[in-house]
């Protein structure tokens, strides 16, 4: 611990920081006396949360360690351009609040898996259902609590302890989420949301400070790490769209435009709109508005993210591979100690070094907290599941909510002990870690995406159809990652995607459980013809363009605008044009198809209405993110 650099202060803010959070958890947790907890208290927090808890609530369930530490060591390694998963989330968000959220507010579920389960049938239900519990259990909080002990062990010098810290992380974010439910983490969360922006914003500045030397600030030292990433020929650190031809490692994790219209919007719109851990927190919003406002406040943060958890990766890059051209290590106010043997070891040597006393606690409860608050929603997610789509379900339908909210209870705490017992075989020597989570993660967002988003919105999506997507999905994944191993994965995902939507039309198509329908009324069909030709017409110029430039380059061009547009992933278009054309059939058939299947849900065009306010935030989210990506091209 004596080569961490903390000094007493340090150790005040973080012991201060752990009291208020278990504390203010436990508060939240209290009923009044002879009062019991209801399933819709623990599990729903009671549907009293309003806007900022909402999107606060998300943002902690979100940056964990995974960000900190993993997207942070993907900067290090191959730039900001992993800052797109952030980016594109913030316009992602806008859809879901938008398109996805309204429905599944208006159906009153708790879970994800009942949405499935009354869209669908039991079997696609009870299938999703343990999928979830196995991925919150063995790869979310697994991950989130295997990186966050490495930063820690790394930061407080406490080498070969870190399963000692991993338990550690469990007994905190257990003690208030398992006895108190979602209203004690989504609360709380507000609190860790104040640390983990706060700190991170405070620790890159002092890490561009500590770059600028005497004299000089944060904008200095940012200018001084761009001047030099510039000055290397062909890096890529800052840019956000990567070109093949100077960066062909960085291109296979983010093949240029692919961040921007590949793959990227099926890992997005699957965790933001489908993820339990994630939704769950709009689900318990006061009203649909209220959960729109939060999903908008939620955007507006994630935006803030690369400038807490990228910016100190590039800036680890240079300091490290190129400390003689820092002046504030050349003028000898920081000695740099330790070393970064992997890229995620970036963030945490970064507090080590850089970070003066009393800031290295603030960082430190930063980090701490993005892990805590996440592994409080995984677990509140994990027994919500269990007890709701498992318990209820098939093993007592008549349930008290006495009896639901202890089995609940008794869930968490075994998905606990089920993570501990795991996360050390699971996860050991990862070099970049995020991208890891990533790529397998994008093994199931494109089946997910194709089942839960058509059962969404369009009226004919079969059972039969759900059950084959569902039960191709992995394989098709497997079968593209070995036959296609140099494939970057945001391709393949986006060409199993459209795989997947043509098998799941092609049955629903031939599946006869279907029944008649009225036709919605003329004003809402002229609505959804319209927006379909609009889309189809898009659909058909991206998927041209990309043809048009694949014929081109086949035919041995060599135009230097076809070769670039290779290097920059032009490609993309052919699944970016196939999504858009995915929406096109579907108002296509709403607005036209006499037959519906037997179990759709019934869409309203007015819950698609959102007022000034929603709208006005829309456009300033996109408004940054096009500011960004056009200043970083």
């Amino acid at each position: 611990m004596s080569d961490s650099g903390f000094l007493t202060i340090d150790y005040i803010i973080v012991g201060i920081y752990m009291l208020l959070l278990v504390s203010l958890g436990l508060f939240l947790s209290r009923t009044k006396k002879g009062e019991e907890k209801t399933a819709n208290d623990y599990f729903l927090a009671g549907n009293k949360l309003t806007w900022w808890a909402v999107g606060a609530s998300l943002i902690a369930a979100n940056i964990s360690a995974e960000q900190f530490i993993g997207m942070s060591g993907s900067g290090y390694s191959i730039g900001i351009s992993i800052a797109a998963y952030e980016i594109m989330a913030a316009v992602t968000l806008i859809i879901v609040a938008k398109f996805l959220l309204p429905i599944m507010l208006k159906q009153k579920i708790y879970t994800i898996p009942q949405f499935l389960r009354e869209r669908y049938n039991e079997g696609v239900g009870v299938s999703f259902s343990i999928f979830w519990l196995f991925l919150y259990v063995f790869v979310n909080l697994t991950s989130v609590a295997w990186l966050g002990a490495i930063a820690i062990e790394q930061i407080l010098g406490f080498e070969g302890y870190r399963m000692q810290i991993v338990l550690a992380l469990f007994i905190i974010a257990g003690i208030y989420s398992i006895y108190g439910g979602l209203a004690s983490v989504a609360w709380t969360d507000v609190l860790q949301v104040f640390f983990l922006v706060g700190g991170g914003l405070v620790t890159a500045y002092f890490a561009l400070e500590a770059v600028s030397g005497e004299g000089k600030g944060a904008l200095d030292g940012l200018a001084i790490i761009f001047d030099k990433v510039k000055s290397i020929p062909d890096d890529t650190h800052f840019n956000m769209i990567v070109d093949k031809s100077k960066s062909p490692a960085a291109f296979k994790d983010l093949p240029g435009l692919a961040a921007i219209v590949g793959g990227v919007w099926l890992t997005n719109i699957g965790y933001w709109g489908f993820n339990q851990y994630i939704i769950q927190k709009g689900f318990a919003a006061k009203s649909t508005k209220e959960a729109q406002k939060g999903l908008i406040f939620a955007a507006f943060l994630k935006i803030l993210i690369p400038f807490i958890v990228v910016i100190p990766g590039v800036t680890a890059y240079v300091m490290y591979n190129f400390p003689q051209d820092i002046p504030g290590i050349q003028q000898g106010y920081f000695d740099m100690s330790g070393a970064i043997n992997v890229s995620d070891d970036a963030y945490p040597w970064l507090i080590r070094n850089f970070a003066p006393a009393g800031i290295k606690g603030i960082s430190f409860a930063a980090l701490a907290a993005a892990v805590i608050s996440s592994l409080a929603s995984m677990l509140n997610s994990t027994s919500t599941i269990f007890t709701m789509d498992i318990y209820k379900q098939h093993i007592k339908k008549n349930a008290t909510d006495k009896q639901l909210v202890k089995i609940g209870r008794v869930t968490a705490l075994l998905a606990l002990i089920l993570a501990l017992i795991a996360v050390e075989p699971l996860l050991g020597g990862l070099d970049q870690a995020f991208q890891y989570i990533q790529e397998y993660s994008g093994f199931i967002y494109p089946g997910i995406i194709v089942v839960f988003g058509l059962g969404l919105l369009w009226k004919r999506a079969s059972s039969k159809a759900a059950i084959w997507t569902s039960i191709l999905t992995i394989p098709m994944g497997v079968l593209f990652k070995v036959a296609l191993p140099d494939m970057p994965f945001q391709f393949r995902m986006g060409y199993i995607f459209i795989i997947l939507f043509i098998i799941f039309v092609a049955i629903t198509f031939v599946d006869n459980s279907k029944e008649k329908t009225e036709l919605p009324a003329e004003k809402d069909r002229k609505k959804m013809l319209k927006w379909a030709r609009i889309s189809l017409a898009a659909a058909i110029f991206f998927i041209l363009s990309a043809a048009i430039h694949k014929i081109l380059l086949v035919s041995g061009s060599t135009n230097e605008t076809v070769i670039y547009l290779e290097n920059i992933g032009f490609e993309a278009f052919f699944f970016f044009g196939s999504l858009i054309l995915s929406v096109s059939v579907f108002l296509f058939s709403n607005s036209n198809d006499p037959y519906k299947d037997k179990q759709s849900v019934p869409i309203n065009l007015d819950l698609f209405k959102t007022d000034k306010a929603f709208a006005l935030g829309s456009l300033a989210i996109c408004a940054m993110v096009t500011i960004i990506y056009v200043l970083l091209w």
